[in-house]
């Protein structure tokens, strides 16, 4: 039987899911897509990269597929285009990398529109940071989502 198995993963924390998290514990109340007070709206927190914690997560993933079959690994790795989407994806599959494709695509990503976290950055920056990632199906360099 030709059948083919997709495995998805979220990414790992954030630093916008840190603000977050401080924001909370220090009490504070925010209005999800209400820029006055949310961690998620702060402009410094753009396309975010993970948090140590959310590092840790991805290789202690990593470990786990290092332990898979051969015939049960992916063909294929497709990627958010956004940092920490992509840093965890290449993190948890590097064992894949220049062994099977890796492609960024844009409906593979959040909601886009009013968190700043979740507007990406330009295609020849992440080009940059991630070159083992195919950009070839995003249609702009700038992020015409958001």
């Amino acid at each position: 039987a030709n059948v083919k198995t997709v495995h998805f993963v979220r990414h790992g924390q954030g630093f916008h899911n840190l603000m977050a998290d401080i924001f909370r514990e220090q009490g504070k109340d925010w209005t999800q897509f209400q820029p006055k007070g949310n961690p998620y709206m702060i402009p410094e927190i753009e396309d975010p990269p993970l948090t140590e914690k959310g590092r840790r997560e991805a290789y202690h993933l990593q470990q786990q597929v290092e332990t898979m079959a051969a015939d049960s690994l992916p063909e294929l790795v497709v990627l958010s285009p956004l940092c920490r989407a992509m840093q965890t994806g290449v993190t948890v599959f590097e064992k894949l990398v220049g062994k099977v494709p890796f492609m960024a695509h844009e409906m593979a990503r959040e909601e886009s529109g009013a968190h700043s976290c979740d507007r990406r950055r330009p295609v020849s920056r992440q080009k940059l940071e991630f070159p083992q990632v195919d950009f070839s199906l995003l249609t702009s360099d700038e992020d015409i989502l958001f």
